[in-house]
């Protein structure tokens, strides 16, 4: 199913579900976030960024 702004609800979700996971400057997030990348695409740097959290 797909939102009003084309994005997969179930991709949005997971997004949130991670994102929230983790404490972190939104901010500063969104300043270095690169303009054109999809959900799908921030999701994944999302998880790889996770998996690197697991292994400090």
């Amino acid at each position: 199913m797909k939102s009003l702004m084309g994005v997969d609800i179930v991709d949005a979700e997971r997004f949130i579900a991670l994102m929230s996971r983790e404490p972190f400057d939104y901010t500063e997030w969104r300043q270095n976030l690169d303009e054109g990348t999809s959900v799908r695409e921030l999701s994944k740097k999302a998880m790889e960024y996770q998996k690197t959290l697991r292994n400090e």
